[in-house]
């Protein structure tokens, strides 16, 4: 697992542990156990985090709210997440860096690249927040553009399910999981659990996706130690990548 580095990217119901709104400390504390043991075993560690546990743009832009002010505000929900995490991380003497998208110089760092990969290669988590620092680009754009910026080798994409299924699986008890796909088919068939935007930027990029279950204890373990968990987007569906 050594020498790999690897983005993370979280939804901000990650750290809500069921709930609808908010902060739980419970599940931060599991999302550290779990970045640790990664951490720990030589793996480089970028995060993304989302904000949509405290604000999410879209769904205040749909009230009539100017759609630019609610993504910064939902920028700004990240920062938040982005702080709890960091605070998580350093009770455990993993030391870690906030680095944001939107300057907040008296609250974190501001994002500027070769200092994040500085970082990393230091052994620091870093936790990018505001995420491109524009309205209109979702978290999971941040992701890939982040990802590609630090070199990242591989995105993992947490989500609540073990996978990409060919349909709602809580709908549809027999929706099949996929063990693999590429790209295109991902933007061929709308599987959107991702936006298109993000996709394109790892498929030019090759940047392998990585779909899985992030309350699956040992998950994410598991994936940097070569196992094939949850769903891989590659650029070849028969490609073996971790």
């Amino acid at each position: 697992m050594a020498n790999l580095r690897i983005l993370l990217k979280l939804s901000g119901e990650a750290l809500t542990k069921g709930r609808a709104r908010g902060i739980d400390i419970e599940a931060v504390e599991r999302l550290v156990g779990e970045i640790r043991a990664v951490r720990d075993a030589g793996v480089e560690i970028a995060v993304v985090i989302g904000g949509g546990n405290i604000v999410r743009g879209g769904d205040f832009a749909a009230t009539g709210v100017d759609r630019v002010a609610a993504d910064q505000m939902g920028m700004l929900a990240t920062v938040i997440n982005a702080l709890a995490l960091q605070q998580a991380l350093e009770r455990q003497h993993i030391h870690t860096r906030v680095m944001s998208a939107v300057e907040i110089k008296q609250v974190c760092e501001s994002y500027i690249r070769r200092r994040a990969v500085r970082h990393l290669e230091k052994g620091r988590v870093v936790v990018f927040a505001a995420g491109t620092g524009n309205p209109f680009f979702t978290t999971d754009s941040a992701a890939s553009l982040r990802a590609v910026e630090i070199g990242a080798g591989l995105l993992l994409k947490a989500t609540k399910v073990d996978g990409v299924y060919d349909a709602d699986p809580g709908a549809k008890p027999g929706a099949a999981r996929y063990e693999r796909l590429t790209y295109d088919k991902v933007l061929h068939d709308h599987l959107e659990f991702m936006d298109a935007t993000a996709i394109v930027m790892c498929r030019d990029h090759r940047i392998p996706i990585r779909i899985f279950n992030m309350n699956e204890p040992g998950a994410l373990g598991r994936i940097v130690g070569g196992e094939p968990v949850g769903t891989l987007v590659s650029e070849r569906a028969a490609e073996d990548v971790q």
